[in-house]
């Protein structure tokens, strides 16, 4: 069967509105038309093990990869390790501080203590030259302490 004219190689519908009874749909089946190749199942199988059998080496070898990685790189991590240590305790430290800060009366009293230690400070050691050399002399103490050394 040959298309003619009127014949395609798409189906085509009559229009509806022709006969709302009847819907005729003319197809040519002397041309094949095109289909997509499917695989066939084993190789597909085969491509799922190949790559099965590359994920199971990689997890097998992860805890050298990781090792290795820390080894190369223990300083940087060891550093970022810190910094993040260091904001975690200043954020922490922070809402502490509001927290107090909330409570009537707390945070006035502080203030006060705080006022009355350091008037006690400077009338202990800074108005006096002897009691200056002595807050020196116990500085560098305290820094040799801590070099372990003589700090000058």
């Amino acid at each position: 069967m040959n298309p003619t004219p009127q014949q395609s190689e798409y189906a085509e519908v009559d229009s509806p509105e022709a006969d709302n009874s009847r819907l005729e749909v003319n197809v040519n089946v002397d041309q094949a038309g095109s289909l997509a190749m499917l695989p066939p199942a084993s190789e597909s199988t085969d491509q799922w093990k190949e790559w099965g059998k590359q994920i199971s080496e990689v997890l097998a070898e992860l805890p050298d990869y990781v090792t290795n990685f820390f080894s190369n790189n223990r300083r940087p991590i060891v550093t970022v390790g810190l910094i993040f240590t260091a904001f975690i305790a200043l954020k922490l430290t922070l809402a502490l501080l509001d927290a107090i800060n909330d409570v009537p009366l707390l945070a006035p009293t502080f203030e006060l203590v705080g006022l009355g230690y350091t008037s006690w400070f400077v009338y202990r050691y800074l108005l006096q030259a002897s009691t200056r050399q002595e807050l020196s002399e116990e500085i560098n103490k305290f820094k040799a302490e801590i070099v372990g050394r003589d700090a000058e």
